[in-house]
C-alpha cells in the first residue's frame, strides 16, 4: 500500500498552524504506521512548555510510542514540515523510524541533508529513507510568514 505523503504533509501543515497560535515556530509532524494511519502528531511546544526538546518531531514520536506501547517505531514514517535538526534526527534514529518525509529545507540547522546528513551517514547503525521537498513551498511559506511578523 502506497502512503499518501502529500495528504500527510497537508495534515502536518494544519498541525503547524497550531504552533503559531502559541507563539512557537510553526512546524508540524505526524507519525504514520506502515498502513499509513496517523499514530502520533506534534507541533513545536518549546515556548508553550518552556522545553527546549519540545520540537514537533519529538512530540509526535512520544505520542506514537505511547499509542503503540513500544519505543520501537520500526516500519513507521514521520512526515514533518521542516527538515529535522540534529536532536530530532537523533531521536528519529533512536526510535528506529524507517522513513522521514519533510517539506522545507533548513539551511541553518538541518541534519537530514542540508547542513548535516545524520540519517544517511554510512557509519550510522540504522538506515533511514529520506524523502525531501514534499509541498516544500507551502511549508516554507509558513515559516517565512511567521518570521516576517517579527520584522
Amino acid at each position: 500500500m502506497a502512503i499518501d505523503y502529500e495528504g500527510a504533509m497537508r495534515e502536518a501543515i494544519a498541525i503547524a498552524v497550531e504552533a503559531k497560535k502559541s507563539g512557537d515556530v510553526p512546524v508540524g509532524a505526524v507519525v504514520l504506521n506502515e498502513s499509513g494511519e496517523v499514530i502520533g502528531v506534534g507541533h513545536n511546544l518549546r515556548e508553550a512548555d518552556r522545553d527546549p526538546t519540545a520540537h514537533a518531531e519529538i512530540v509526535a514520536i512520544r505520542e506514537a510510542a505511547e499509542n503503540l506501547g513500544n519505543w520501537r517505531l520500526d516500519h513507521c514514517t514521520i512526515v514533518v514540515t521542516l527538515e529535522p535538526c540534529g536532536m530530532c534526527a537523533g531521536a528519529i534514529a533512536q526510535s528506529r523510524i524507517s522513513r522521514v518525509v519533510f517539506g522545507a529545507w533548513d539551511e541553518k540547522a538541518g541534519a537530514v541533508g542540508s547542513v548535516w546528513d545524520l540519517l544517511r551517514d554510512p557509519r550510522a547503525p540504522f538506515t533511514v529513507e529520506v524523502i525531501s521537498g514534499v509541498l516544500a513551498a507551502e511549508c516554507a511559506e509558513l515559516l517565512t510568514d511567521f518570521f516576517e511578523s517579527f520584522r
